[in-house]
């Protein structure tokens, strides 16, 4: 009897597993600050792989954060345990806040070492991160690494999208993978988006036909293609006033649009008087409400009833008033878009814009310098803004299409610099300009080598007020104006950016800032331009 050959099982390590898994779902990009237990997983890095180091753990998240939000796909980003897990944190809030698919990993002991609680130990490592994530693990074995990662990959991206957190033992890279499980894993795919039912819709599309006189309110929700071009139709069919959900992360509407009617405060109050006059407001993709300053009275003014869409049924379900439907809102829109063409009312007036500014220095105002910049951009350029005593100013800026403005979702500081830089190498035809605070900077300024290092283009432009404006704005409003540690005197700016290798230079006119920041934009590589703003007057000695 002739033997039957004996055919070699082909065998693949943790490691590898894991780079294939990641292959198949596009990521090839991992932004990281190791730590040692990261080391093992950075060995024989593959070649079609590249990896952006960042100094800092919380500006290794905010560069994922941007790049996800530029690719509209979910990023990887590798970042030390327990320590530099929770560096990481801050800016991880702007990530769950903001829906954005990033997989956050990070290494542990070994698991023998992890069992006594030895040095750089992440001790019950899925509980640290757990409430700012949809899902976080340590797998049970080294063999089920690639498992854990594909459940991550597809719980991040899955709707709502937001960010997980996978911890991995440093000792289990070199194990041997499950051949046939890592094939399965590989062709593994979840299809399918939640949609509001039609039943649900044909409800609205009701309400807002009765209505007499509707408003729309957008959040960073519906900031894409569909979402963008769908709220337009819809606000020129129903002759809608369109307003900006406060606190935006994004910006869902074009700016110049007569319809347009600017950022709504982040305060209860405030909201409510803004809305006043409306019998049905709608809002699609947005939280309900993200407010901020601290005020009384009803969510609502009288008479005034509220429909929303968002794909976060958390959000739906912690909003204190309205009746909210959970699904796409992008799609929703679109689809009463369609259904209420022939309801087209007469179009809205204009509202008037203010007008540019021009003054005299040294320092100028918030406004002239956003009309500066706004005309020394292109409709193509992409803001990453962190600038936090304007941030319901930025609609002085020509928006014009989507993804053309970025905020941290959640205001934690210290997402501006390296988000502007994930932004940036996400989508290179885009060039990106940075606007951020002298305060903001210093939270994570270490990026700035990052963008020296790749020569990431993108241009800072930062505000210099020597304060902390937005606390100061703050302390009058909670009466806490004798508050210590709101100035920033004596800070070299320009010699930092330089000694991180990006060329930085002052503005000493909004015409000099102007050009400067054309020219910059321009260019091919990292640039920083310092302008001098004025500090918030009235507030006190300084």
């Amino acid at each position: 009897m002739t033997p039957v050959p004996c055919l070699e099982r082909t065998t693949v390590n943790v490691r590898d597993a894991f780079y294939e898994i990641l292959r198949r779902h596009g990521i090839t990009t991992i932004f990281g600050n190791p730590g040692s237990n990261e080391l093992p997983l950075l060995r024989d890095f593959p070649d079609d792989f590249r990896y952006i180091l960042a100094l800092h753990e919380g500006a290794a998240i905010g560069m994922a954060d941007g790049f996800a939000q530029a690719t509209g796909r979910p990023a990887l980003v590798n970042v030390h345990s327990a320590a530099g897990t929770g560096n990481a944190m801050g800016n991880l809030t702007n990530t769950q806040s903001g829906h954005v698919p990033v997989i956050v990993t990070s290494g542990q002991q070994t698991r023998r070492y992890a069992a006594v609680n030895a040095m750089l130990t992440n001790v019950d490592a899925p509980m640290l991160a757990r409430p700012l994530v949809k899902w976080s693990c340590e797998p049970l074995r080294p063999e089920d690494v690639p498992l854990a990662l594909s459940k991550g990959i597809l719980y991040a991206t899955s709707a709502p999208a937001g960010p997980v957190y996978i911890s991995l033992p440093l000792d289990d890279w070199d194990h041997d993978a499950e051949a046939d499980a890592l094939e399965h894993l590989k062709a593994r795919v979840v299809h399918g988006q939640p949609t509001v039912s039609a039943e649900s819709l044909a409800l609205l599309e009701d309400v807002l036909a009765a209505a007499t006189n509707p408003a729309m309110v957008l959040g960073p929700g519906i900031d894409n293609r569909v979402g963008w071009d769908a709220a337009v139709r819809l606000a020129e069919q129903l002759a809608l006033p369109v307003f900006v959900a406060p606190s935006p992360s994004r910006c869902p509407f074009p700016t110049r649009h007569p319809n347009y009617r600017g950022i709504l405060p982040a305060s209860i109050t405030g909201v409510s008087q803004q809305l006043q006059g409306h019998d049905v407001v709608v809002a699609f993709g947005a939280a309900i409400f993200r407010y901020h300053a601290p005020s009384e009275g009803d969510y609502l003014p009288p008479g005034t009833v509220l429909w929303a869409v968002t794909s976060d049924a958390d959000e739906a379900a912690r909003a204190p008033i309205g009746r909210i439907l959970v699904g796409d809102p992008s799609a929703a829109l679109s689809t009463l878009a369609d259904a209420t063409r022939a309801m087209r009312r007469a179009s809205l007036p204009s509202r008037d814009r203010d007008q540019c500014l021009d003054e005299t220095g040294p320092a100028f105002s918030p406004e002239s310098i956003l009309d500066a910049l706004d005309a020394a951009k292109s409709a193509n350029t992409v803001i990453a803004h962190e600038w936090t005593s304007v941030d319901t100013a930025w609609d002085r800026l020509d928006l014009s299409r989507p993804g053309s403005l970025y905020f941290p979702a959640s205001g934690a500081i210290g997402w501006g610099v390296p988000a502007a830089i994930g932004l940036q190498l996400g989508d290179p035809s885009r060039r990106v300009l940075a606007i951020i605070g002298d305060g903001a900077l210093h939270y994570t300024v270490s990026a700035l080598w990052t963008a020296a290092r790749y020569r990431v283009p993108v241009v800072f432009v930062v505000a210099r007020n020597h304060e902390y404006g937005a606390l100061k704005s703050f302390a009058r409003l909670l009466d806490a104006t004798d508050a210590p540690g709101l100035d920033l005197p004596n800070i070299d700016i320009l010699g930092i950016a330089t000694g991180y290798g990006i060329p930085a230079v002052q503005a000493d006119s909004l015409a000099d800032l102007t050009d400067l920041v054309r020219e910059a934009l321009s260019g091919d590589g990292p640039r920083l331009i310092q302008v001098q703003q004025r500090p918030l007057s009235g507030y006190g000695e300084r």
